[in-house]
């Protein structure tokens, strides 16, 4: 029993003496200063960036009307078809006028009855109430028949080209436009353009237009209209671009690249390999070097020319970004930097 004891006690004394050892390790360990890293750096500067965005969009009609009856009729005739041109107030659908004949039928008969009961009147022969009368009858029906010759003769309401015809010669309107007109001459379209940019956007601004349709050719657009709220999902605010067209090559439809200079802005640039992205989101940050520490510092990002980034906040000019030896570095490390 004796010797279990004993053997028992050197067993606690070496552990007492392992754990004093270890105390003493971790002592001397938090007493080592922390390695630095060695690191490159490059001091930034900042110089006037042209602020140019090029926004993508399709091109509409400026004026796009749908041509079809207030109620339902027979077609009757189609004068137009598909991509042909028709001047405003020209005759384009022909609706069934079988009730229009007999209309004038009516209109014929309460004439005669008219001219009848005016002679009448003249040699006394009929009252003036009676007059009053045949007269009246005569008028609601001539307008009424107006009214009925203008809904079964429709027109072209623009000057335009003829985009879609729905329907043949015969057919019965069922509710969807029979023709559909649209203004080639100008277009438009519509671009979503960055809130940051709203004070620089103003009516009549120039405007470059591509088209995939035209490579290398060049078409002259402008602001013709700038909504007053900005989308709090997208942070964009919708604008509208004119196009000149009286060449009609530009045509609804086209996908087209619309470019707005908005002048220039003083900007820092920094070398694209000072960038560091935040693993598991699309931030971009930089370390920052400063007597002899860095700062991890989030940075709005511009254009990218050739190797360098437009800095729209984030870094100061004359800061010293690190260019090399990013990957060991945390927020507040010592460095070394070398050249």
């Amino acid at each position: 029993m004796r010797k279990t004891f004993q053997a028992i006690a050197l067993v606690i004394g070496a552990l007492t003496i392992a754990a004093c050892s270890s105390k003493e390790d971790d002592a001397k360990k938090s007493t080592v200063p922390q390695e630095k890293i060695e690191v490159k750096v490059q001091k930034v500067t900042s110089e006037e960036i042209p602020q140019t965005e090029t926004y993508t969009a399709n091109v509409e009609s400026d004026v796009k009307n749908n041509i079809s009856p207030n109620t339902p009729y027979r077609i009757e005739r189609i004068y137009v078809d598909v991509g042909d041109r028709v001047s405003k107030g020209q005759t384009v659908v022909q609706l069934d006028a079988s009730n229009l004949r007999q209309m004038q039928l009516q209109i014929e008969n309460l004439r005669t009855e008219f001219n009848r009961t005016d002679g009448l009147y003249k040699v006394g022969g009929a009252s003036k109430a009676e007059w009053d009368n045949a007269k009246m009858n005569l008028e609601v029906q001539e307008t009424l028949y107006k009214q009925l010759a203008q809904n079964t003769r429709l027109v072209s309401p623009i000057s335009g080209v003829v985009t879609a015809r729905n329907y043949d010669n015969g057919d019965m309107y069922s509710g969807t436009p029979i023709l559909t007109v649209e203004q080639l001459n100008p277009v438009k379209m519509i671009v979503n353009v960055s809130e940051r940019f709203f004070k620089f956007i103003y009516t009549n601004m120039n405007v470059d237009i591509q088209l995939d349709a035209y490579e290398g050719e060049h078409f002259s657009g402008r602001i013709s209209r700038i909504y007053p709220t900005v989308d709090a999902n997208t942070h964009t605010f919708p604008v509208e671009v004119i196009v000149n067209n009286s060449s009609q090559k530009v045509r609804p439809g086209m996908f087209a690249r619309a470019t707005i200079n908005m002048g220039s802005e003083n900007r820092v640039l920094i070398p694209d390999v000072a960038l560091v992205k935040q693993v598991g989101a699309g931030d971009r940050y930089v370390y920052i070097h400063n007597n002899g520490k860095v700062t991890y510092q989030k940075v709005e990002l511009g254009k990218h020319f050739d190797d360098k980034y437009e800095v729209i906040s984030g870094v100061e000019p004359g800061s010293e970004v690190v260019i090399a030896g990013m990957s060991r570095l945390a927020n507040g490390r010592e460095v070394t930097v070398v050249k």
